[in-house]
């Protein structure tokens, strides 16, 4: 996968200078990101797709350089965002109060541009490779103590067949998580999650949500409860309520196969609408959820349906991973072409084993970890 060009975020009301840096940075190979003034700056700014590094005029109309940088400090996000200052002077009490707001370092204008970029270059590279070191160090740890969030096999479930395919992104683990729970030969319970966030941060609660998933299955199960919906909502009080997952979010497909009768209950906090593919007629029904996502609001208002599939049908549930992709235009979602080219695939007949050797293709400009679970009724 080719690596993303590092973002930078110019900041200064010297238009002429600014317009320089740009030039300079965008042939080096950067993505630009440009203001007149903090102010702007401050409205440009995405939490969620911030720039890797900012480099700001120190001498500015309203708002100043220092002020900027305290405005960014109050935010989680944009403070751990590397701050270079740029001034055409140089004042020691003035660089030790950036310093103090944790800014990397001071730049003057009257260096040679060519020497700016290597400044910048030479702190991403430190950043990068110590974010490699740790997240080295953070997958040691998961391996040591056996923690997944993805299974390595699916159970065996009459009168169906499962079968998932899964990818990380940047083969980092993500927010998406993945569980099969067998309660007994009648009754198997699939789930399908994701945790908002990216990379380890949402790895790290998944861990929380299964939890809570698997004891309120297990603990419905042993009264003989097996309403999806009474479930969902059991496991969203709880996360409400739980100090350490606040404002933790997550998406939540929570399926109960009955082989005895066939039919397949479901039940949806915030999650993608399901594709049926229904093989008597060569297309796709789709079936979409009302329930809120997990951890939102204390009544997520989660519904239960009921889905009947005929043999040779098959049931695909999916994240958000599968439906986002990059381009020059940024972030984009596309939930229509991702079903027109499975529908494709499925209709020349292909297995759902070979149909995963296509999904890299589907994810060829992936943003998100990458989660399919199919269900075929045999």
């Amino acid at each position: 996968m080719n690596k993303q060009p590092h973002k930078i975020l110019l900041v200064d009301d010297d238009s002429l200078f600014l317009k320089l840096m740009v030039q300079v940075f965008t042939k080096s190979g950067f993505e630009c990101q440009t203001a007149t003034s903090a102010e702007g700056a401050l409205v440009l700014l995405d939490k969620k797709n911030p720039p890797d590094i900012i480099l700001s005029d120190y001498n500015m109309g309203q708002m100043n350089g220092l002020e900027f940088r305290k405005h960014l400090m109050k935010d989680e996000v944009f403070k751990n965002i590397p701050f270079l200052f740029l001034t055409y002077f140089s004042d020691s009490d003035l660089m030790i109060q950036g310093f103090d707001l944790q800014a990397i370092d001071y730049v003057l204008k009257n260096t040679p541009v060519n020497v700016i970029v290597s400044k910048v270059n030479n702190i991403l590279y430190a950043v990068d490779k110590q974010r490699e070191l740790s997240e080295q160090e953070v997958r040691k740890a998961a391996t040591s103590l056996n923690i997944k969030s993805i299974p390595a096999n699916v159970p065996n479930t009459k009168g169906f067949k499962i079968d998932f395919w899964h990818k990380t992104f940047d083969d980092i683990p993500g927010g998406d998580f993945i569980d099969f729970i067998r309660v007994d030969e009648r009754y198997t319970f699939t789930v399908l999650g994701d945790v908002m966030g990216k990379k380890w941060m949402a790895w790290f609660f998944t861990f929380g949500f299964l939890s809570y998933i698997r004891s309120a299955v297990r603990f419905a199960a042993s009264n003989g409860e097996y309403s999806t919906a009474t479930i969902l909502q059991q496991v969203n009080k709880v996360i409400c309520f739980d100090d350490v997952l606040t404002d933790i979010l997550s998406s939540l497909s929570l399926l109960l196969i009955d082989s005895q009768t066939g039919a397949i209950a479901y039940s949806g906090a915030g999650d993608l609408p399901l594709l049926h593919y229904i093989h008597a007629e060569r297309k796709f029904a789709t079936i979409s959820s009302s329930g809120l996502l997990l951890g939102l609001f204390p009544d997520g208002v989660y519904n239960q349906q009921e889905i009947l599939m005929q043999t040779n049908d098959e049931l695909f549930i999916f994240t958000d991973g599968m439906i986002d992709f990059a381009d020059a235009g940024g972030k984009k979602s596309d939930y229509n072409k991702f079903a027109s080219t499975l529908l494709e695939k499925l209709n020349t007949h292909e297995p759902f084993t070979d149909v995963k050797s296509h999904f890299d293709a589907f994810g060829a400009n992936q943003i998100d970890d990458q989660s399919v679970i199919c269900i075929y009724k045999l």
